[in-house]
């Protein structure tokens, strides 16, 4: 791995408020929901002197409370949008030609670089692993016509040639392209099946989250149960709209999060119960037409297993 010098530009600055449902998590892992860093690169800066939490410096360990003041000071890089070609354990190749690659992006991973993240990204590996791909779009984006967030699994598609950029970019804009993703949420939403069309924007309150609110973008999302549980139920999701955590700002605010997603008020409870570190959502299947063939393709993603067994958990429970 080539590591990215220090450059000479300002810090970044961030403060937020411990929100109740990350009360007793270790620093790290607080760190980690909170702003979407992975455990490492949270513990590579309180190891550095740059966290303080409630105006002291703690250990990575600590456990944190909620109402106390996280303050996190994250150092300028050089090049904030340089690509580091780095092979990452776990990402899957579902499809490969000479237009697009289709992969299995696991969790922990960024789609591209971005300031204040160092952890791993798609493009990094692909540039790793010799792929050719799209030099279209901003320099740190080569070739993505499409982003899941850091803490989501599943299928993606990235352009390979410029002209398929340009193809697949369109179809994302466009709203042709078939996004569906599986969801394991809290409770029972009511109808079964039905469509949320509420704005999105920047939560006021949180700056690493996001809320419905008037003046926010707008968003639709459709949803359908596919299983009804005791605690939880497995729903399959069609976005029309591609905003940032769209599914589970949408599914918080019908009052069913995704199991796990402690952010947008998941229970800790049930999360531990059924062993998942993460919120329970997957990009299971990503349908478009191909730029070169002109046909109509479709790639699919099994769960990874830790959702399989939290969902195992939750079909078990009596």
């Amino acid at each position: 791995m080539t590591a990215v010098p220090q450059g000479s530009g300002r810090p970044e600055h961030r403060s937020v408020t411990v929100p109740d449902s990350l009360a007793g998590e270790r620093l790290d892992a607080a760190m980690a929901r909170i702003f979407g860093f992975s455990r490492s690169r949270a513990a590579e800066l309180v190891a550095a002197g740059n966290v303080v939490l409630d105006g002291r410096s703690v250990a990575k360990s600590e456990r944190v409370l909620a109402g106390a003041v996280l303050e996190v000071e994250i150092p300028p890089t050089a090049d904030p949008v340089a690509i580091v070609p780095e092979m990452v354990e776990g990402i899957k190749i579902i499809h490969d030609d000479d237009a697009l690659v289709v992969i299995d992006k696991p969790i922990g991973v960024a789609v591209h670089p971005s300031p204040g993240w160092s952890g791993p990204t798609v493009v990094g590996h692909l540039v790793a692993a010799g792929f050719r791909i799209a030099t279209s779009g901003a320099a740190e984006r080569q070739g993505i016509v499409q982003r899941l967030d850091v803490g989501t699994s599943g299928v993606m598609v990235i352009a390979k040639s410029e002209y398929a950029y340009s193809r697949l970019k369109n179809a994302f804009r466009s709203r042709t392209v078939d996004k569906t993703y599986h969801a394991l949420v809290q409770g029972h939403p009511d109808p079964l099946r039905g469509t949320i069309d509420a704005p999105i924007g920047r939560n006021p309150k949180y700056d690493y989250k996001f809320a419905v609110r008037a003046d926010g973008k707008h968003s639709v999302t459709h949803y359908e149960t596919l299983e009804a549980h005791r605690f939880a139920s497995l729903l399959e999701i069609h976005l029309e709209t591609g905003r940032t955590h769209q599914i589970r700002v949408h599914m918080a605010a019908l009052k069913h999060p995704c199991v796990g997603d402690l952010t947008y008020g998941a229970d800790p409870k049930l999360a531990a119960r059924v062993g998942l570190e993460r919120q329970w959502l997957h990009a299971v299947r990503l349908g478009f037409e191909h730029p070169d063939e002109g046909e109509y393709v479709e790639y699919e993603s099994e769960y990874p297993a830790d959702l399989q067994s939290a969902l195992d958990a939750i079909r078990d429970a009596h």
